[in-house]
């Protein structure tokens, strides 16, 4: 079973309220047995990694019901169902979503403002069919990852649009950029001037140059898929050289036995296929930059503390 979105969970959430008081990590739990939800659904997280999942869409279930009236905070962290919340589990409902909502005055006009998931500036009766299942934050990460994913593919397409010395380049850049060959200059000299068979540079590892990673790097149209063979030369290349680590790095990708040969051989050698390039050019803002940046705010709850 997969998490329910929020407005499934509505009506659960609303139902523990009125059990007792309850925080979202206690919510989330109950939920969970209720729904036999497995450890990998439990722990399943929004695509920005910063919330369990199961705790963002009880969140907002929970937010939106209070919008309506239907549950109350008693105190920091809090929620419990109110009396009108309590009134509309008397009724045997079986169900709560943004409709149900709907009927509360305090909630209409909440919505009527355009605050809900997907809802429109064209009123109430068009932004109905507009709401979404996914939570805001939910959103902004669907459309965060659509923007990269296309930026990801426009990257490689840039790649082979350039020559092989651009390719040796970026390479450098990339791998000074994690840390790798000490200065930029010394990354250069050494990245693409080895004049070892079968390898295209050696980098050191670290800045002092106690050990030394050999790089091999081919710029390959999607098509053609790098192969056992390939991949088998550079370790015979490390294996004359007396090297135990190295970096294979193609635009393209790999086949399966190339990825079976490596895991089964005594030599480290990592394989960044096209994607994975992209991946962390994008995570060490390589060819990239930032071109929009949103803040989203959320309550500081210790300043409201009046405890403090």
């Amino acid at each position: 079973m997969t998490v329910p979105n929020y407005q499934s969970l509505m009506l659960p959430v609303l139902r523990l309220a009125a059990s007792a008081e309850m925080r979202v990590p206690e919510a989330a739990d109950r939920v969970a047995n209720e729904l036999n939800l497995s450890n990998d659904e439990r722990e399943e997280m929004l695509p920005s990694g910063k919330q369990r999942l199961l705790h963002n869409r009880i969140h907002w279930a929970k937010f939106y019901l209070a919008k309506a009236g239907l549950i109350d905070s008693p105190a920091r962290g809090k929620f419990v169902a109110s009396q009108e919340g309590r009134s509309l589990l008397a009724t045997s409902i079986s169900e709560i979503n943004i409709e149900t909502l709907k009927s509360y005055p305090t909630f209409l006009a909440f919505y009527s403002r355009g605050m809900l998931p997907g809802a429109s500036s064209e009123g109430p009766a068009k932004q109905a069919a507009a709401v979404s299942m996914a939570t805001p934050e939910e959103q902004i990460d669907e459309a965060a990852e659509v923007l990269h994913s296309a930026m990801k593919a426009e990257l490689l397409q840039r790649i082979l649009a350039n020559g092989p010395a651009f390719f040796e380049r970026l390479i450098v850049d990339l791998l000074v950029g994690m840390g790798y060959g000490g200065t930029h200059e010394d990354a250069a000299r050494r990245l693409g001037k080895s004049g070892d068979g079968g390898v295209d540079g050696i980098i050191n590892e670290d800045r002092l140059g106690l050990d030394r990673i050999y790089v091999q790097a081919k710029r390959y149209s999607p098509q053609i898929i790098v192969g056992r063979p390939e991949v088998q030369g550079f370790v015979g290349s490390l294996v004359g050289l007396g090297a135990s680590k190295g970096v294979f790095v193609t635009t393209s990708s790999f086949s399966s036995p190339a990825i079976d040969y490596v895991l089964h051989i005594p030599q480290r050698i990592v394989l960044i296929d096209g994607e994975r390039l992209s991946d962390l050019m994008v995570e060490h803002g390589i060819g990239v930059r930032d071109s929009r940046i949103i803040s989203v705010k959320r309550i500081d709850e210790d300043f409201f503390d009046d405890d403090l």
